[in-house]
C-alpha cells in the first residue's frame, strides 16, 4: 500500500504542477481585451469597455445558454464567434465583388473568388494590435461590417428567432445590443488573427472559414497521431498488467447472512432520507426540462403549439436542465457519503444529524435561489452587474449566480466538515479499513476544496481564463475528484458486505484513482484546445486526454466482477438493482465517456467537431450514464440499508432500469449520432459556420432526425417516472413486499 500512496501522491504532484505551468502560459498568451477598435481613418468601432460589458450583457441573457462562442455552449442557435466571421467576410466579399466586377460574389468564377478571399485573409489576419495603446486599427469596411452585423444581432435579438429559439424582447436597449455585438467581434477577431510572431490565429485557427484561410494547423494533425499512438501503446500496458494481477488473492466466499441485514440506522442516516425525497423529484423536474429543451430544437418558440417561451425561454429551459442535473447528481453523492460515514465508523458524533439538517437546508437555498436568480437574468429584470452575483454568470455547468455559488461553496465546506468528523474513528483504528478510508477523506477533501475554483474569475475576466478555470470545476471537480470519491464509496459498499477483503478493496480504489488521474488531470486541457489558449495546451491536452480512455477499455472486467457478487448468495440479491445500475456505470464510462469521448477529443476531429451534436451525445451518455446512474445506485444501497429487513417489490425498479438505460441509448443512437455525424459532414464540406446554421439544421432530413429524440427522450422519462414512483413507494409502503 505504501508504494501505492506513494505513485498516487507523485500523481497528483507532477500533474497539478505541469497544468499549473500551462495556466501560466494561457495567462500569458491569452487573446487581449482590446481597449479600443478604431480604423485607419481615426473613427471609434468600439470605444473603452464595450468587449468587456458586451461579455457581461452576454453573460445576463444566458450566454452559453443562447448559442456558443469558440464552440462551448448550446446547440440550437448559432455559435456567435463563427457566425459573426463569416457575416464579415461575405460582407467585405460582396462590398469587393461589387466595386471590382459589379456582381455578388458567389456569381464571380473560382480564380476571381480564390484572388479576393486571399486578399480577405491578408486584411483579417494580419494583427494591428498596438500592446501600447491596447487599440486595434481596422479597414474602413470592417467598420462597415461591424454596422451590418450590429444591425442583424440587434434584429435577432430584439425581434426575436423562432430558428434560434430566442424569444422577442431578448434584448432591446440599442447601447446593450453594440455592446454584445462588441463582444462578439473581439470573440471573433481572436478567432481569425494571427498570434504575434506566428501564422496561427489566438484560436488555433478555429473555427473553420476557408474564407479567410481559418484550417487546421499542423499541431491539430500531428497531436491527434500522438494520441492515438498513446492510446494504444496505454491500451496495451493496462491488458499486460491486468494479466499479470490475475493471481492476485482471491476474495472471501460471501457470508451466509447479510453484515448489514441487523444494522439500526442513526440519527443522521435517517436525517440523510429526505436527501433522495429531493434527488427524486429534481431527477424528474430535470427530465422533463429535457424534454422541452430538445424540443425547442425543432419548435423554436413552442411546445407543441404552446407559446411556452413566453414564460420559460429555451436559454432557462435549458440553464435549469443543466443545473438541477448537477444538483440532484450531487445531492445524492453528498447524501450518500452522509449516510455511509457512520457505516465506515460504526460510530456517530454528537450533532452529526443537526449539521445533516442545516446542509439540506443551506442546499435547498441555494438550488431555489439560483434557479429564481437565473430565470430573472433572463427576463432582464436584474442589472447586468446584479445578474453576474445573483442571477446568471452565463457559463455552462457553473451558471449560478456569484452569490449562490460561494453559497454552495460554504456547502461543500459545511459537508467536509461532517464528513471528517464521522470518519475520524475509523482513520485513528488500525488495520486494512485504513487505507479505503484515508483515500474516502482525500476524495472528499478534494471535492469540497476543488469547487473553490469556480471563484477564481471576476465580472471581466478574460474568457480564454474564465474558461481555463471554469473546466477546473466540470472536469476536474465532477469527472475528477467526483470519480475518485464513487470508486471509493463502492469498494467499501462491497467490502463492508464482506464481498470483498478490505486490503483488496483499498489497493484496488487508490490504484483506479491513480490510473484515471494520471490522465484525468493534465487532460483537462482537452477542452480548451481552441479558446484563445496557446499550442502547449493543445499538445498536453490531446496525449493526455487519450489517456484517460485507457482504463474504461477494461471496465467490463471489472462490471462481471459486481454482477458475479450480486449473485454469491441468496441474500445479496436484495442489493441487485443498485448493483445493476453500478453496472450500467461501467458500460457508459465505456461508451459514453470512452468511445464517444475519444471520438471527439483528438484535436483534428474537434476541430470540426466541436459544439455540433457530437458533444450532447458524449454528455449525456456520460454525465447521466456515469455520473447520474452512479448518484441513482449510491441511493438506492442507502435506502436499502435504511431497512435492511423488508423485501422490496422490485418491479418498477425493473421497469425503470431497463427503460433509463434504453432510453439513452435511443436518445444517442436515434438523433443525436447522426445529426452530430451530418454536422460534421456540413462543418467539413462547407465550413463550421453552415453546420451551426438554420439553413442546415432546417432542412427537412435534419428535422426528421431531430424529431427521433422524442421515442428515446419519452422512453427515458417513463424510466425517472417509475424511479420516482418506487422512491416514493418506500415512503408509503408500496414498494414492499407484503410478506416480508
Amino acid at each position: 500500500m505504501k508504494k501505492l500512496w506513494i505513485g498516487f501522491t507523485l500523481v497528483l504532484f507532477v500533474s497539478f504542477s505541469i497544468l499549473g505551468w500551462i495556466g501560466t502560459r494561457i495567462y500569458e498568451e491569452a487573446p487581449p481585451i482590446v481597449k479600443q477598435v478604431v480604423t485607419t481613418e481615426g473613427k471609434v468601432v468600439i470605444d473603452e469597455g464595450e468587449i468587456q460589458a458586451g461579455q457581461n450583457v452576454w453573460q445576463t441573457l444566458g450566454g452559453m445558454e443562447v448559442g456558443s462562442v469558440w464552440g462551448h455552449g448550446s446547440y440550437v442557435a448559432p455559435d456567435w464567434t463563427a457566425d459573426w466571421l463569416h457575416r464579415e467576410a461575405i460582407f467585405i466579399l460582396d462590398r469587393w465583388a461589387k466595386s471590382d466586377y459589379d456582381t455578388e460574389f458567389e456569381k464571380l468564377n473560382n480564380e476571381r473568388q480564390s484572388q479576393l478571399s486571399g486578399r480577405l485573409a491578408t486584411l483579417m489576419r494580419t494583427n494591428t494590435y498596438d500592446p501600447k495603446t491596447q487599440t486595434v486599427t481596422v479597414a474602413p469596411i470592417r467598420a462597415e461590417a461591424f454596422e451590418s452585423n450590429l444591425a442583424h444581432y440587434s434584429d435577432v435579438f430584439s425581434n426575436g428567432k423562432t430558428d434560434y429559439a430566442i424569444p422577442t424582447g431578448a434584448v432591446t436597449d440599442p447601447v446593450r445590443l453594440r455592446r454584445l455585438s462588441a463582444f462578439y467581434f473581439w470573440t471573433s477577431w481572436a478567432a481569425s488573427t494571427n498570434r504575434p510572431n506566428a501564422h496561427i490565429s489566438y484560436t488555433n485557427n478555429w473555427p473553420y472559414e476557408p474564407l479567410v484561410a481559418n484550417r487546421a494547423t499542423g499541431d491539430a494533425v500531428v497531436w491527434t497521431g500522438v494520441s492515438i499512438i498513446m492510446l494504444l501503446a496505454g491500451i496495451s500496458a493496462m491488458a499486460w498488467w491486468y494479466a499479470s494481477r490475475r493471481e492476485a488473492e482471491q476474495e472471501p466466499i460471501a457470508p451466509e447472512t447479510d453484515p448489514l441485514g441487523s444494522w439500526q440506522a442513526t440519527p443522521s442516516q435517517k436525517a440523510t432520507v429526505k436527501y433522495f425525497w429531493v434527488v427524486s423529484a429534481l431527477i424528474l423536474l430535470q427530465m422533463l426540462l429535457g424534454v422541452i429543451t430538445a424540443h425547442y430544437g425543432v419548435e423554436g418558440d413552442a411546445f407543441y403549439g404552446f407559446p411556452l417561451s413566453k414564460w420559460l425561454p429555451y436559454s432557462v429551459a435549458r440553464t435549469w436542465h443543466i443545473q438541477l442535473g448537477l444538483f440532484w447528481i450531487a445531492t445524492a453523492w453528498l447524501a450518500a457519503g452522509l449516510f455511509i460515514g457512520p457505516l465506515v465508523s460504526e460510530k456517530e458524533p454528537k450533532g452529526q444529524r443537526l449539521g445533516v439538517n442545516i446542509l439540506f437546508v443551506a442546499l435547498l437555498v441555494v438550488v431555489v435561489g439560483s434557479l429564481t436568480g437565473e430565470w430573472l437574468s433572463v427576463h432582464n429584470k436584474l442589472s447586468d452587474t446584479v445578474s453576474f452575483y445573483l442571477g446568471h454568470q452565463g457559463y455552462e455547468y457553473v451558471d449560478l449566480g456569484r452569490a449562490w455559488q460561494v453559497g454552495l461553496f460554504v456547502g461543500l465546506l459545511l459537508w467536509l466538515f461532517l464528513m471528517i468528523r464521522v470518519l475520524l474513528p475509523a482513520l485513528r483504528k488500525e488495520g486494512e479499513q485504513k487505507q479505503l478510508v484515508a483515500l474516502l477523506a482525500v476524495s472528499t477533501g478534494a471535492i469540497a476544496l476543488f469547487y473553490g475554483a469556480g471563484l477564481t474569475w471576476g465580472q471581466h475576466t478574460n474568457l480564454t481564463i474564465v474558461e481555463y478555470w471554469r473546466w477546473w470545476v466540470v472536469h476536474l471537480w465532477v469527472e475528477g475528484f467526483f470519480e475518485v470519491f464513487a470508486t471509493t464509496v463502492i469498494a467499501f459498499i462491497f467490502m463492508r458486505l464482506n464481498l470483498i477483503r478490505p486490503g483488496i478493496a483499498a489497493a484496488a480504489a487508490l490504484l483506479s484513482a491513480t490510473i484515471f488521474l494520471s490522465g484525468g488531470i493534465i487532460g483537462t486541457c482537452h477542452h480548451l484546445y481552441f479558446s484563445g489558449t496557446p499550442p502547449v495546451a493543445l499538445a498536453w491536452g490531446s496525449v493526455f486526454s487519450a489517456l484517460e480512455v485507457v482504463p474504461l477499455v477494461l471496465v467490463g472486467f471489472d462490471a462481471m466482477e459486481d454482477l458475479r457478487r450480486s449473485r454469491s448468495s441468496p441474500w445479496v440479491q436484495r442489493y441487485k438493482w443498485p448493483i445493476y445500475f453500478f453496472v450500467s456505470v461501467a458500460f457508459w464510462n465505456m461508451v459514453g465517456a470512452g468511445l464517444f469521448g475519444f471520438m471527439i477529443n483528438p484535436p483534428i476531429a474537434l476541430y470540426y467537431m466541436q459544439g455540433l451534436n457530437t458533444t450532447p451525445l458524449h454528455g449525456h451518455a456520460a454525465l447521466f450514464g456515469v455520473y447520474g446512474m452512479l448518484g441513482i445506485g449510491l441511493m438506492l444501497v442507502c435506502l436499502r440499508v435504511l431497512i435492511p429487513g423488508v423485501e422490496w417489490k422490485d418491479g418498477l425498479l425493473r421497469f425503470s432500469f431497463w427503460s433509463l438505460n434504453g432510453g439513452l441509448a435511443a436518445m444517442c443512437l436515434l438523433s443525436l449520432l447522426p445529426v452530430g455525424l451530418m454536422q460534421t459532414w456540413a462543418s467539413v464540406e462547407h465550413g463550421y459556420w453552415y453546420a451551426r446554421s438554420s439553413e442546415f439544421l432546417q432542412t427537412p432530413l435534419m428535422q426528421n432526425l431531430r424529431w427521433m429524440r422524442v421515442p428515446g427522450d419519452t422512453i427515458f422519462f417513463l424510466g425517472a417516472v417509475a424511479l420516482v414512483l418506487f422512491v416514493a413507494g418506500l415512503k408509503t409502503g408500496h414498494s414492499f413486499r407484503r410478506n416480508a
